[in-house]
């Protein structure tokens, strides 16, 4: 990743709080964090937590004298990849939209030569107030990104939009401005997470996927550039903001989303978890418990992939392979059989559940072996696998 080093700028407003929470997970990430808080903003969280989050000490003044040259309003953004406010109130953006410089993290913005990322945060009427909108208007014409704000509960105990999008949101977001666009302007089709095939009213037939990798891959190609449609089955992760999300229960349930998108999608990459087999004649209701062995009748599932790339003008295809012995040997038959330009093969003993993965992709110029990593970072790394074959042989 490009990004090393942010100045944080925190303005007052209760949301303040977040962006101690946002300092921790973007130092997390291996980002060097220099905060800036306005005098409004220590009214809310003091500099002591700030400077014990990221191991730097807090600026707030104009004229603070740990800067030898007097100059802290443009030494501390030299060097920096971008300044990012978060909260950024009512009052910073008119400050910003009307070019003012009275404070520290004013005169900071206006002297940068790095991009300036703000997330709104305020009362629902100064976000919908006609000052409000002119000034956010005013922002984006000068080239700042605004990241949301989103809509919600407020503090004030009123609902809609200027709430402050949460810590984890914001991550993605500022990470994902400076990944490269090597999808710019595609649309891309992801399923994800484990099908669920009923048996009666409460059971059914599943499998242990998280789902994890599936999301993973949606965040990578959003960050990439591309229109996201995920398509996924039960999981506990949320899913990436900007992504538009199908849920779905079965494997036919899944195949009729996915067939319904595929004409309009440039790239489908088809990570989920199906069932190859569903209940014939479910139950309705619960099945009672008793002494006797319950005999289930099961049918093959559809093979989703295989529909979608049997097609006369199909979309650039990707599957995943995970096997249990035999790893490359059955993930290359299944790529050919499928005829797909490319194939991720994982062990399935080893994935499923699993922070870390070792992927092996294969194409038509054979393999390319990904050392073990976090799922995010195999994604990014798939990614840019895909995007360098489709742009080779689909552009």
């Amino acid at each position: 990743m490009q990004l090393k080093r942010i100045v944080l700028g925190v303005t007052g407003g209760v949301a303040a709080y977040k962006a101690a929470e946002l300092a921790r997970l973007l130092v997390k990430e291996g980002i060097d964090v220099q905060v800036v808080c306005t005098s409004a903003a220590r009214h809310f969280v003091g500099p002591a937590t700030f400077q014990a989050l990221t191991g730097h000490p807090v600026f707030t003044d104009l004229w603070d004298e740990r800067v030898d040259n007097g100059m802290a309003h443009i030494d501390l953004s030299r060097g920096a990849d971008a300044i990012v406010v978060a909260p950024a109130s009512a009052d910073f953006l008119a400050k910003l939209a009307q070019g003012r410089a009275d404070d520290l993290l004013s005169t900071l913005c206006l002297a940068r030569d790095c991009p300036l990322l703000v997330a709104p945060a305020m009362n629902r009427q100064m976000w919908e107030s006609p000052a409000t909108q002119r000034n956010a208007a005013q922002l984006l014409l000068d080239g700042v990104s605004l990241i949301g704000p989103d809509s919600g509960e407020q503090a004030c105990g009123e609902t809609g939009f200027g709430r402050m999008l949460e810590a984890e949101a914001l991550v993605e977001a500022i990470v994902a401005r400076f990944q490269p666009k090597q999808l710019n302007g595609l649309k891309v089709l992801v399923t994800a997470g484990p099908t669920f095939e009923a048996i009666d009213a409460v059971r059914g037939i599943t499998n242990p996927s998280s789902g994890r990798m599936g999301y993973a891959v949606a965040r990578a190609a959003l960050e990439a550039g591309a229109e996201v449609t995920l398509i996924t089955g039960r999981t506990c992760l949320t899913p990436p903001r900007e992504a538009r999300v199908i849920n779905i229960l079965g494997a036919q349930q899944m195949l009729t989303e996915v067939e319904k998108e595929a004409d309009a999608t440039d790239i489908f990459i088809s990570v989920a978890a199906v069932a190859d087999y569903y209940v014939l004649n479910p139950s309705e209701q619960k099945i009672k418990k008793d002494a006797h062995i319950l005999t289930l009748e099961l049918a093959p599932n559809p093979d989703i992939l295989a529909n979608i790339s049997s097609r006369p003008k199909p979309p650039f295809c990707v599957g995943f392979a995970a096997e249990s012995e035999n790893m490359e040997e059955y993930a290359e038959l299944k790529r050919r059989r499928k005829h797909l330009p490319l194939i991720v093969a994982n062990d399935v003993r080893e994935a499923v559940g699993a922070e870390d993965v070792q992927l092996i992709l294969l194409d038509e110029a054979g393999r390319h072996v990904l050392e073990k990593a976090d799922k995010l970072t195999q994604a990014r790394r798939l990614i840019t696998h895909v995007a360098q074959l489709y742009n080779t042989h689909y552009q």
